[in-house]
Order: C-alpha cells, then sequence, then structure tokens
C-alpha cells in the first residue's frame, strides 16, 4: 500500500448501527465501496466511462478484521489503496480509521475488471484503468 492512500471522510448515521450502538457490519462494506468509487472519481473515471468502454469493476473477494467499534455520530475517514500485479485480478487494501486515529476495521480484498459482453476478466486491469484516467496516479498507477 502507498505511503499516503486515498481517503474519504464519513459520519456515521444513527440508523447505520445495530441494536448494540454500533456500526452494522455490513455498513462496513458499503462505506469500504463508497471509497472505491470516490478513487475512482478521484481519479476521473465515471461509472459511464466504464460503462462506455464495456467493462465494470468486481469484488471477488472481501475479508473485514473488525478492530473497534464505531458508534452513531462518530466520524471516520476510509482509506483506499489498490495493489496491482501482473493477472487479471488485483488487491484492495482499506481501513475503517477513527479521526482520533483508532483502527475500527481493516477491510481487504480482491478485485477485477469485468468484459460486460463476454462476462470473463479481462486481462491487464492496471492498464485499461489507465487509460480510462485523467490522474492514473491515484490509482497507484
Amino acid at each position: 500500500m502507498s505511503e499516503s492512500p486515498f481517503t474519504v471522510a464519513l459520519a456515521v448515521r444513527g440508523y447505520e448501527t445495530d441494536v448494540q450502538g454500533h456500526l452494522n457490519q455490513s455498513v462496513y462494506l458499503q462505506y469500504a465501496e463508497h471509497a472505491r468509487w470516490s478513487l475512482f472519481a478521484a481519479a476521473g473515471i465515471r461509472q459511464q466511462d466504464l460503462l462506455a468502454a464495456g467493462m465494470g469493476p468486481v469484488v471477488l473477494e472481501t475479508t473485514i478484521r473488525y478492530l473497534r467499534e464505531l458508534r452513531a455520530g462518530e466520524e471516520a475517514e476510509v482509506s483506499c489503496a489498490f495493489l496491482w500485479g501482473e493477472r487479471k485480478t488485483f488487491g484492495v487494501e482499506q481501513t475503517v480509521r477513527k479521526t482520533d486515529g483508532t483502527e475500527s476495521a481493516r477491510i481487504s480484498g480482491l478485485a477485477g475488471l469485468l468484459d460486460l459482453r463476454e462476462r470473463r476478466l479481462l486481462a491487464d486491469p492496471a492498464g485499461r484503468l489507465r487509460d480510462l484516467a485523467r490522474d492514473a496516479s491515484v490509482l497507484g498507477l
């Protein structure tokens, strides 16, 4: 992961909490998804750009390690960094961190780019996203 990954700020809303009063486990996935799309936007890649190119990002695997609870009204930031390799897939590393620096969760995953017509993973996802991006450095490229 890069020294200072892309981050997006979020505030925990009351309706996102569970009966114990902390952030519902499924909402961590929504926060992670929001950070990934925000990263694409910061790179200059819009959903319609991906659709026009006939491809879309897909999550193939996700692991969440819960570390400290988040409660309604607390603010947090969600980081996102892509880990590029030579395969059709790439890693995604994300951290949900309270504003005081306390890690609330670590989310790691495996993703790829899907050919929307053939329904198969595309080769060279890094190169394909680099070609679409206005600022590929945000993507770690």
